[in-house]
């Protein structure tokens, strides 16, 4: 569930970065003849996810998770011993013991799914509120890097086809957020 939060995040990401890079590109002559030109990549979610922070609140999260996760199977297993004893007992019961029994039964199951399709919701606002103030954090990580270093931009690793491994910050941006955000 998290990864899939996660890579919906990016694939919002990626194409507004690929964009970015481009008309980068468009304006790279003139930047070029004003002066050297010096780019980094950073594959931003391998960055993020390498903080200690992320680590760290990714465990919390996971935990939390898990736990919610052996509260929804005991639900769903009352749910199933309630349809499996409807199946069992049918013939027996008389139709008004039934029809309560159904009724009981199509109670549970709407509330089951009700509160499954609540609990994916707010795992998943707490997952991308996770990694939004991570991610923004890392972002100031690397403007501070980009100007230290004096870099012209700083690009997602994932926009450009080819760059040299030593253009490429995502170790570097991953150690100074975990020193500037202990």
């Amino acid at each position: 569930m998290f990864a899939q939060g996660k890579n919906n995040f990016f694939k919002r990401f990626i194409p507004k970065a690929v964009l970015v890079f481009f008309l980068i590109l468009l304006l790279a002559p003139p930047l070029h003849a004003a002066g050297g030109v010096r780019v980094g990549f950073v594959d931003i979610q391998e960055a993020v996810a390498g903080t200690k922070e992320f680590k760290k609140e990714f465990t919390r999260f996971r935990t939390q998770f898990q736990s919610e996760k052996k509260l929804i199977t005991a639900k769903e297993d009352k749910v199933k011993d309630m349809l499996d004893r409807i199946n069992k007992q049918g013939a027996i019961l008389s139709d008004s013991e039934k029809r309560k029994l159904e009724e009981k039964f199509l109670q549970e199951k709407k509330d089951f799914e009700r509160y499954v399709q609540d609990k994916n919701e707010e795992f998943a606002r707490k997952e991308k509120a996770i990694t939004d103030a991570i991610l923004r954090k890392m972002l100031e990580v690397l403007k501070k890097i980009g100007k230290d270093r004096n870099y012209t931009m700083i690009l997602e690793k994932k926009a450009v086809f080819y760059s040299d491994t030593a253009a490429d910050l995502t170790n570097i941006a991953t150690q100074a957020y975990d020193r500037t955000y202990k």
